[in-house]
Formats: C-alpha cells, sequence, structure tokens
C-alpha cells in the first residue's frame, strides 16, 4: 500500500498579501511591546461594548493579549444597562435627577448583585476561556473604594440621591497582590461608604482614581464615540492627541455622558498618569489597535510623563 505523500502548495498571491499584512503589522507593534512591557494599564468597560456579544469576546481577547506580552492591565466596569433591565424585570421604579439615578436601599441591592453578581462574574468568565486569569473584586473588598453620600440641588434646594456616592479615598493595595500574582482585576463600581453604607460610584470616575493610586502608565476610556471631536457639534473630526489644558476648556460644552469620561481623562493625566485614551468600544479590537500600532484610533490625552519620556528623559 502507498504511504500518504505530504503535498506543499504555495499560497495564491491573495493570501501571500494577506500574510504579509499581518507580518507588517505584528512589525509595527513591536516597538509598542517593547515600550509597554510592565506597564500598568486601567482600562475603563462600558457602552456597547459590554451589551455586544462579538465586542464582549473582542475585549476579553484584547485583555488576554495585553496580559500575554507582560502588560498589567486592570478592568474597571458600570453597567447603568443591565442595571436598568433588572430594575424593570423586577419592578422596582427607578427615577433620574440630573442624569443621576436615585437609588433606594432597594435599589442600591440590585446594582450591587447586577455589578458584582451578574456583569463583573461575566466579564472574569471571558476572560477565563483563555486560562485562570482573572479574578473579580468589588469595590467594597478590602477598602478598595470609600464613597461619602452624595448630594445635588435642583431649584436651589438640596436632594438626596440615596446611596450614590462621592469617591473620597481608594486603598490598591489589594489590586496590587492580584497584579503581582499575574492575575487580571476587574474590579465593579461598588463603593463602601464612610458611614457604613454602600454606595454606586461612577465607574469613569473609579478608573481615574484606581490608575492614579496604582501609577499606572494608561487610562484607557471605552464609550461609544469614536474619540473627542475638534468643534463639537460643529463638526465629526477627531482629535487624535489633545494636552490636559487643550482639554480642560473643552469639557464643559461635551455632551452630558461624555464629560464624566473627559474628566477622568483629565484628572488621570493631571495626577501622574502619562497618557489616557478615549475609545470607540464599537470597534473590534480597539485596545490594540490604539496601543499597538503608529495611527491608533481614538483620542489620546498626553501628560507631562509621556512627553518627558517621548524626548528620552527617564521617568
Amino acid at each position: 500500500m502507498t504511504s500518504p505523500v505530504a503535498v506543499a502548495t504555495h499560497p495564491s498571491d491573495t493570501s501571500h498579501s494577506s500574510a504579509e499584512g499581518k507580518a507588517a503589522t505584528l512589525a509595527e507593534a513591536l516597538p509598542w511591546l517593547e515600550k509597554f512591557s510592565g506597564a500598568t494599564v486601567v482600562v475603563k468597560y462600558g457602552g456597547n461594548a459590554m451589551v455586544d456579544a462579538d465586542l464582549q469576546a473582542s475585549f476579553a481577547s484584547d485583555i488576554v493579549f495585553l496580559r500575554r506580552v507582560g502588560m498589567r492591565p486592570v478592568v474597571v466596569h458600570g453597567g447603568g444597562p443591565q442595571i436598568s433591565q433588572m430594575l424593570e424585570r423586577l419592578g422596582v421604579e427607578t427615577s433620574f435627577i440630573d442624569g443621576l439615578r436615585v437609588t433606594t436601599p432597594e435599589a442600591m441591592e440590585i446594582v450591587r448583585m447586577v455589578l458584582t453578581g451578574q456583569v463583573q462574574r461575566q466579564v472574569v468568565s471571558l476572560i477565563n476561556r483563555h486560562g485562570p486569569l482573572a479574578v473579580g473584586l468589588s469595590g467594597e473588598d478590602a477598602h478598595l473604594f470609600t464613597a461619602s453620600r452624595r448630594t445635588t440641588s435642583t431649584d436651589g434646594a438640596d436632594v438626596d440621591l440615596g446611596q450614590v456616592g462621592d469617591l473620597v479615598s481608594v486603598d490598591a493595595d489589594f489590586v496590587q497582590t492580584v497584579l503581582d500574582d499575574g492575575l487580571v482585576p476587574v474590579v465593579s463600581s461598588v463603593a463602601r461608604g464612610t458611614d457604613g453604607s454602600t454606595y454606586n460610584i461612577n465607574a469613569d470616575t473609579a478608573a481615574a482614581a484606581l490608575a492614579v493610586e496604582l501609577r499606572a502608565r494608561k487610562l484607557v476610556v471605552l464609550t461609544d464615540v469614536p474619540g473627542v471631536f475638534a468643534r463639537w457639534p460643529d463638526t465629526t473630526e477627531i482629535i487624535s492627541r489633545i494636552t490636559p489644558a487643550q482639554l480642560e476648556p473643552m469639557i464643559q460644552a461635551a455632551s452630558s455622558g461624555m464629560i464624566p469620561k473627559l474628566t477622568a481623562c483629565l484628572t488621570a493625566v493631571q495626577n501622574g498618569v502619562a497618557e489616557a485614551h478615549v475609545l470607540d468600544g464599537r470597534v473590534r479590537h480597539a485596545l490594540l489597535l490604539e496601543v499597538f500600532t503608529d495611527a491608533g484610533i481614538g483620542t489620546v490625552v498626553v501628560g507631562d510623563t509621556a512627553v518627558e519620556s517621548e524626548q528620552g528623559v527617564t521617568t
């Protein structure tokens, strides 16, 4: 009986061109891989990337890629749409004042359940499909996030928002330990209160504060817009690179949903984080495209430490 013969075939011009393109992309990534090896990157996960199955898988694989090439990713997430769905499903009425959800003790139990018991477990599970890499943490764990009760003013009168909190302190020691163990912390934006209560806090604010506390190299905010618009709402031109001094006067002119995200980026770079990125989470592999390609796809806010690094100054 004749033994089977292995036959090598030459790739078509199309497949050869595709392979060359992939090789060129890998070669382009090499300097960035070297530059960011060992760097801590805090990623705020939100928007459509959290509710679309393909984007969820893409995000998880990006986080795993960062970890596999020697970076130290941390994920901080919210879950507004999921909270609203669960409140409606359970028949718990909810209202908003100035864009903030009034959070009763009953609603807070559902917020905590959704953020830490549902959204977080899903993110951890998606990452861990690639190996035993992710660990879920609540902002309540080891006093990671501590918050005080927030109030707002309507028609000159203070309004109680319930268990909505303003972040007052961050203790990142436990997160640092998880990172040192080679794992990926996935953190829900729930905080212990100075008064012993539990509070729902803004995930953008929490991500920025954690990035500062960890002395992160980057903060990345995933959202549902392509980046920072140059002259919103007059044009859709995206600014690829901006300084804190240029960004600050633009914040109040931004849409209400973007204000906390841009404020988080500004806070981060003003307090030692080298770069803060605003990315469109609706783009598959947005993280990799921004971090490991020359052009990037979003807006990067560049702090003083990044400028010094580019000039060859050790920081």
